[in-house]
């Protein structure tokens, strides 16, 4: 009889630890990703502007900083923003920067969808490629490439 008392007060502290280390992981995950966001940033509705005040990414995704870099001269700026999503909607992420980039004057000059889908935009000067991957594991990556459009050679 004691035993399974015993046995019953040791299932029931096992599952508490679990369940609390489970909420202590979650929350600090929350903190390293609020830590990832770059300063220079502006709301606007339903999405945020990182680096670019003309892409205007959803706010639901997470920004990787590690995975991106961005380069900037005088004359112009281009890099490459890396964001992630557990379980997204290709479908409505790709009707998003659709309409949100022909909103913000990018003219949509092709896509491919499938698998790995990608939207490519122009303005007279500079290009935007958006790239979606959908990983096995049930997570979004969506890259963006923001540069210059190249000068015709005479």
């Amino acid at each position: 009889m004691k035993q399974d008392i015993f046995q019953r007060r040791s299932a029931i502290v096992l599952l508490l630890v679990i369940l609390i280390g489970l909420v202590w992981m979650g929350c600090s995950s929350t903190v390293k990703e609020r830590r990832g966001e770059p300063v220079t940033s502006e709301w606007k509705g339903l999405g945020k502007y990182y680096h670019f005040n003309d892409v205007l990414i959803p706010g639901e995704l997470k920004y990787q900083q590690k995975k991106s870099f961005i380069y900037e001269t005088p004359r112009f700026k281009t890099g490459v923003m890396i964001f992630s999503k557990w379980w997204l909607d290709v479908g409505s992420l790709i009707n998003f920067f659709t309409y949100h980039m022909e909103k913000d004057n990018w003219k949509l000059v092709n896509s491919f969808r499938g698998k790995e889908s990608i939207l490519n935009f122009s303005k007279p000067d500079r290009t935007c490629t958006i790239r979606i991957t959908e990983e096995w594991y049930g997570t979004t990556e969506v890259e963006i490439r923001v540069g210059p459009l190249g000068e015709k050679k005479m």
